[in-house]
Order: structure tokens, then C-alpha cells, then sequence
């Protein structure tokens, strides 16, 4: 990790990647409890992006307190907002992403890293908290964004066709869902 922390000019630009996608984050939710948690995995989303794209690696490290963070800005926003039911969402969203990232990782793990894995626990639990459309987006939106860009970043040579990092692809799937999730949903007529 010396070599991505010796980047020229590293945390200005990951502090403007960083401030642009929480303002994409905050203008979607609008002033509400939910920024507790989507506030603080806004520069979280671009470290691991970052790292991801240049190791094909999503470190522990960053992704277990992302789970902390995750968790307690769900439940604060929970009492906040007065609802379970954006608690078992956020349950619900953790058990679909995560099962479904599980189940592909452990039918073929050379397609998948765990990285990935423990990565669609955090966003299940903060787009199922968000609710059905934001979940659902963000799950198709990774497989989608991932398979096109991953196929035409291999084709430009971009990165290798065998192992080519999919976190950032989740990451940007995240936001988008947060951002276009109802709007997208709502235009397909679910």
C-alpha cells in the first residue's frame, strides 16, 4: 500500500472523489438520518475503489470498521427515523447481496475475491436500509456495470481479462442506486 500512499497528488483527488460522491449521496437522500451512515462510507467507498483498482485487493482493514460504521449509522438512523422496518431491510439487504456474492464466490472463488464478498454486506445493509429499489439497483447495477466495463476495460487492455478488480464497479452501482435506484424502478414499473 506505500505505492498507492506515494501517488502524486493522492488526497486531493481522493478528497474531491471523495466529497463529490457524498454530495451525489446527500442530494439523493435529502436531509435525513440515513447520512449517518452514507456520509461516512462515501470517502470509505473511494479508498477501497482505489485500492481495489490498483491490487485487486479489498482490504479487512478498511471493510470490518466500514461494517461497524454501517451498522451503527443504520440503527441510529433507525431511531431516528422510528422504523424497524428499515432495520430488517437493512437485515434483508445484508442476506440478499451478501448471500448472492456469497454463493458466487464459493461455486467459483477464481471469479470472485471474499473481498467482494464482505464489500456487498456493507452496501446490503446500507441499500436495503434505504429500501426494495435502491437494493435491487445496486445488485443488477454491480453485475451490469462490472460485466460492460470489465469487458471493455479487458478489450482496451485496461486491465487483465482473468483478474480485474469488481469493487469499484460495486462501489459506483452503490451510488447510483441511491441516486436513480426509485427513479430506475419506478420507469421499469416496479
Amino acid at each position: 500500500y506505500a505505492d498507492i500512499a506515494a501517488l502524486p497528488g493522492l488526497a486531493w483527488r481522493t478528497a474531491v472523489a471523495s466529497a463529490l460522491v457524498a454530495a451525489v449521496l446527500a442530494a439523493s437522500v435529502g436531509w435525513s438520518w440515513s447520512l449517518l451512515f452514507l456520509l461516512p462510507l462515501a470517502p470509505i467507498g473511494v479508498a477501497l475503489a482505489l485500492v481495489d483498482w490498483r491490487t485487486t485487493l479489498l482490504p479487512t482493514r478498511i471493510i470490518a470498521p466500514a461494517y461497524v460504521i454501517t451498522v451503527v449509522g443504520v440503527l441510529l438512523a433507525a431511531l431516528g427515523d422510528h422504523s424497524r422496518d428499515g432495520l430488517v431491510h437493512a437485515a434483508i439487504g445484508w442476506a440478499v447481496m451478501g448471500g448472492i456474492f456469497f454463493v458466487l464466490w464459493f461455486v467459483y472463488p477464481k471469479g470472485l475475491g471474499y473481498g467482494d464478498v464482505r464489500l456487498s454486506g456493507v452496501l446490503g445493509i446500507a441499500l436495503g436500509y434505504l429500501g426494495w429499489s435502491e437494493l435491487l439497483t445496486g445488485v443488477y447495477g454491480a453485475f451490469l456495470l462490472g460485466g460492460v466495463g470489465g469487458a471493455l476495460l479487458s478489450l482496451l487492455r485496461v486491465v487483465n481479462r482473468k483478474r480485474f478488480p469488481f469493487g469499484p464497479f460495486m462501489l459506483v452501482a452503490a451510488v447510483l442506486a441511491v441516486a436513480f435506484g426509485p427513479w430506475l424502478t419506478g420507469r421499469l414499473g416496479y
